[in-house]
């Protein structure tokens, strides 16, 4: 009889904690982000972890704006663009964009300040770092 309370009872500790951390979202907010080769008036990266969505959100100044203008006159001054991500450890990755020998990802390690860009052709791998954010906010809400 105790062997069946104590069954019922790591189940029913199993189901709360299961429930405790989905009931739980993470919002990941890096901003004031450089970049190697444009410059912005804005560059952020907010990082919904309960949705999973990436959302980043820039401004080009008018000088890296005119650059890009020239080669693609979709190119906005003001742009935003929403991806899924998923969770691998400490790391935070979108999916994957490209095809099956050729792809990149965009990823953070949770608690830093950097952004880095995965790219892989033909399985080897490569990674460079591609934006250093001066501002990192982290909120945990409860629903």
């Amino acid at each position: 009889m105790k062997e069946n309370k104590f069954i019922y009872f790591l189940i029913f500790l199993s189901f709360f904690l299961v429930h405790l951390k989905i009931a739980k979202s993470e919002i990941i907010i890096l901003s004031e982000c450089d970049d190697k080769q444009d410059e912005f008036l804005k560059n952020e990266y907010i990082l919904n972890l309960k949705e999973l969505i990436m959302t980043r959100n820039y401004t080009y100044n008018e000088k890296t704006y005119r650059k890009h203008r020239l080669t693609d006159l979709s190119v906005k001054k003001s742009n935003t663009y929403v991806r899924n991500i998923y969770l691998e450890n400490n790391n935070i990755f979108t999916h994957k964009h490209g095809y099956p020998q050729f792809y990149t990802q965009i990823f953070f390690i949770k608690g830093e300040k950097k952004v880095f860009m995965k790219t892989v052709l033909n399985n080897e791998e490569g990674i460079s770092k591609i934006s250093n954010c001066k501002k990192i906010d982290s909120f945990s809400n409860k629903s």
